[in-house]
């Protein structure tokens, strides 16, 4: 090999590193939800439904392992570091076997929303986000349902059980508000870094959602399925339920995801997207 092809064979490598290190512009980055939510605006109300289903009986096991660490931790001071990883479990099944989360939506769907705004879009957004709300809860309802069964779970972990859903069941509903705007926001956040994170996902979710927990944040999902729970066992009622907790809630995480995180991105590419249009 002569001198000027090593050269050339050099900057080629070069050029490669650069290409494979290279940052997605934000630009990107809003192209790529915009092209999901478009897809996630035209799925059935089958694939809605279910896939919201099933996100809501499998976010349950944040619940459900949050209890479990909690049990084994007992009175130990770092209960509420360990206990949060718990907490993870349910999210990391959820995102990446893509499954529809409500607190993810708000994001994903307002994207192409906020770039071509029409009536049409605006109903279709409000179609996606009742379908999957409701079977979302739907399906925390029912893996509290299984988590009282006395043969599911034992004795220790169903008390175990009640002290987590106890924290909830402590705010009143102006604190689920402002405890949901965080989470909403961290949520979002992890929606819009996913396209960078390709290698090492599993690791992000579980940074981003173990802060939610740590942080004591409210996320109307997974606090849907221990709100149910109290409610199956006996220890609140159906108007704590809906005015205490998931209006409140349900509101902060849209106020977060959506009205403060995603209108804030949207004006940060927004002079960009005009440019390229």
């Amino acid at each position: 090999m002569d001198k000027d092809d090593y050269i050339d064979k050099l900057i080629e490598e070069e050029k490669k590193l650069l290409r494979e290190n290279e940052l997605i512009e934000p630009r990107m980055m809003f192209k790529i939800l915009q092209h999901e939510g478009e897809v996630e605006l035209n799925r059935s109300f089958r694939a809605l439904a279910f896939s919201a289903l099933a996100a809501g009986i499998c976010v349950s096991f944040s619940f459900f392992f949050r209890a479990v660490f909690h049990f084994h931790m007992g009175d130990s001071q770092f209960e509420p570091l360990i206990s949060s990883l718990g907490y993870t479990v349910g999210f990391l099944i959820v995102i990446l076997g893509r499954m529809q989360l409500f607190t993810e939506n708000p994001i994903t769907t307002m994207v192409p929303l906020l770039n071509d705004f029409s009536l049409k879009k605006f109903l279709k957004v409000l179609r996606l986000w009742s379908i999957v709300f409701f079977f979302n809860i739907v399906g925390t309802a029912t893996a509290a349902i299984f988590f009282s069964l006395h043969k599911a779970v034992s004795p220790e972990i169903a008390n175990a059980l009640h002290e987590v859903a106890m924290n909830v069941m402590s705010l009143h509903a102006g604190d689920n508000i402002i405890r949901g705007i965080p989470a909403g926001i961290i949520i979002a956040a992890l929606v819009w870094v996913a396209p960078q994170t390709k290698n090492f996902r599993f690791i992000t979710i579980m940074f981003f959602i173990y802060f939610i927990a740590l942080g004591d944040f409210a996320h109307v999902v997974v606090g849907s399925c221990e709100m149910a729970y109290e409610i199956i066992v006996g220890d609140a009622n159906f108007f704590e339920y809906f005015f205490r907790f998931l209006i409140p809630t349900g509101i902060g995480n849209v106020i977060g995801g959506t009205a403060i995180f995603t209108i804030l991105i949207y004006n940060q590419v927004r002079t960009e997207l005009n440019s390229h249009s």
